[in-house]
């Protein structure tokens, strides 16, 4: 019965830590929780979050690559460039829900 628990740990912290490798870090759940309601272009999703072009870049490539965003470039003068959550990163908005209530409930526990 141990070697049972033993392997379910392991499968447990494996999956915890796949999930951390593709939406850890300070901005991309941030990012995510910005796409849920609408697309947004570069640069305004850049003002809205507070972050800078070279990192909204870099985040934004890995969440393409994990399919949980979609660039889509618009055929306007000068070219621009929107970005959307995909229905795959819809998926993880039942977690940024509870991180964000978990968010709340500590926020209230530490100023009381």
């Amino acid at each position: 019965m141990k070697k049972h628990n033993d392997d379910l740990c392991r499968i447990n912290r494996r999956a915890v830590r796949d999930t951390l490798d593709v939406i850890g870090g300070k901005w991309k759940i941030l990012i995510l929780l910005t796409l849920k309601d609408k697309p947004y272009r570069f640069k305004e999703m850049a003002r809205e979050i507070g972050i800078t072009s070279r990192m909204l870049s870099k985040e934004l490539q890995d969440l393409e690559m994990n399919k949980l965003v979609e660039r889509r470039v618009l055929d306007t003068k000068p070219i621009g460039v929107e970005y959307s959550i995909t229905e795959y990163g819809l998926t993880f908005q039942v977690v940024i829900e509870a991180l964000k209530n978990w968010g709340l409930n500590h926020r209230k526990e530490i100023i009381k």
